[in-house]
């Protein structure tokens, strides 16, 4: 990968793409689109995480102009992916839902898993496996570096609940790595 854009060359983008200068919004998506895709495609799937990350940078671009440098770009836009792919997900759910039973029998058959050598792969497989909320938590704490104070801001819940849904992900995960 290449290296990282120099903040002020990223701030001078971000005020350009406010103004409308379509290449300085696409440097930042550039810059931007491999974070934002790996947490969509963590937090729903890889099936539908291409959609979610384009959503995203049209939701960027829209709100530019609400954008007012109290903390970098690539946090704010962050926070953005969080929250869009918080507020879809019932919506993603329920056309999944309709899809899978709008199709023949043959589309309903799950493949048997393949046998991967590498464990970045198992790692992921057991991400997805998770359950929503305890995943959410899991991404957001020990994969984004999201605090307690963030996430239950984030998923409207307690500091509680976010420390005891950590540690439920942390347990699954260790039984499906075993």
């Amino acid at each position: 990968m290449g290296q990282r854009v120099p903040e002020h060359f990223e701030q001078s983008d971000v005020r350009r793409a406010a103004e409308g200068d379509h290449a300085a919004f696409e440097r930042l998506y550039r810059e931007h689109v491999g974070r934002i895709h790996a947490l969509c495609t963590r937090m729903v799937g890889s099936d539908v995480a291409d959609d979610l990350t384009q959503e995203v940078f049209i939701r960027a671009w829209r709100k530019l102009d609400g954008f007012k440098g109290q903390s970098k770009f690539g946090t704010w836009l962050h926070r953005l992916a969080v929250n869009h792919v918080l507020s879809r997900r019932e919506t993603i759910r329920r056309r999944e839902s309709k899809q899978a039973f709008g199709e023949g029998i043959l589309s309903r058959v799950v493949a048997p898993p393949r046998r991967s050598s590498g464990h970045a792969l198992d790692l992921d497989r057991a991400v997805r496996r998770l359950p929503e909320r305890a995943r959410d938590v899991f991404v957001l704490f020990d994969v984004e570096g999201y605090s307690h104070d963030e996430i239950a801001e984030a998923l409207g819940v307690s500091v509680g609940t976010s420390k005891s849904q950590l540690h439920r992900a942390r347990m699954l995960m260790r039984e499906q790595l075993d």
